[in-house]
């Protein structure tokens, strides 16, 4: 029976113990490489993450634990710039939009405020209001609210507002970069979890093309909505508005610059040399 049960170690040649018939030294010789062969077999298998790891070492493609933790925190920090341009992507208060808050000649005005899906007007009492403020608002104040998502993706339709009409062109290239921007975010998320699953710095590179022009595109993004409230505003001059851009553009804009760090900190991570060393040589203690 033990003559035909042969195993394979790691470099993948074949050792088995010695036949029926061999004697008793070379029979112990055989049971002891059989033993060791079996020994190394268990061995590969329980440690084969360990055994790639040290191949990818020699070859400079894996990385330290000291490495490992520097990718973590540069991912920690992309990923606070996913949140917020989730959050601002998410939220309807880009902008708010309030006509003097007596242009009415009533206890109650009228404001607006929008984003890139749905636009929401709110009737306020004039009496909550600051007095000191000229326009209706702020948006937050207590009132009766009423939300509406745009048509612009759907039957390619207007929307009107204090009597001005929004610009579906720019409105929908606004969105349209926010969604290519959280793809390219997605992308780079896998890219690092890849990184880190693997232990190997290559997927460094890509992720950190993909968050930094994940963070351009979403700064981009906000000029091309600033340049659609420009064209809404001047659509139509009969109602006297004043806006002014509201949180959810201040989330955006700190998530691209967020994103753009975080990039830059993963370029950094994959160059194969530390840039500080680069450009600070240490000087020996004898010159």
């Amino acid at each position: 029976m033990w003559s035909t049960f042969f195993v394979t170690d790691e470099e993948g040649r074949t050792v088995g113990p010695a036949g029926a018939g061999t004697v008793g030294g070379a029979a112990g010789g055989g049971a002891a490489q059989g033993a060791g062969g079996l020994a190394g077999l268990m061995t590969g298998r329980s440690t084969f993450g360990g055994g790639k790891r040290r191949r990818t070492t020699s070859t400079g493609n894996a990385m330290s634990e000291a490495q490992e933790g520097k990718i973590k925190l540069a991912f920690f920090v992309a990923i606070v710039g996913v949140v917020l341009t989730v959050l601002g992507v998410g939220t309807e208060f880009w902008v708010e939009l309030s006509p003097p808050k007596n242009f009415y000649n009533n206890q109650t005005c009228l404001t607006a405020h929008y984003g890139l899906w749905k636009g929401c007007t709110k009737t306020l009492w004039v009496a909550d209001i600051d007095p000191e403020r000229e326009s209706c608002g702020p948006a937050e104040l207590p009132g009766e609210s009423n939300c509406t998502f745009f048509k612009f993706f759907t039957t390619g339709e207007n929307t009107v507002m204090f009597q001005k009409t929004t610009q579906k062109n720019l409105n929908v290239a606004t969105a349209m970069l926010a969604l290519f921007s959280l793809f390219l975010m997605a992308m780079g998320a896998i890219c690092i979890t890849m990184s880190l699953s693997k232990e190997i710095l290559f997927f460094l590179k890509p992720a950190s093309v993909c968050f930094i022009l994940s963070g351009v595109l979403v700064l981009l993004s906000l000029m091309v909505f600033h340049q659609s409230v420009l064209a809404f505003l001047a659509s139509d001059h009969t109602v006297p508005l004043h806006h002014e851009l509201s949180w959810s553009v201040s989330c955006v804009g700190c998530a691209g610059a967020v994103l753009i760090v975080g990039g830059i900190l993963f370029l950094l991570l994959a160059l194969p040399y530390s840039p500080w060393q680069k450009c600070l040589p240490h000087k020996d203690s004898s010159s």
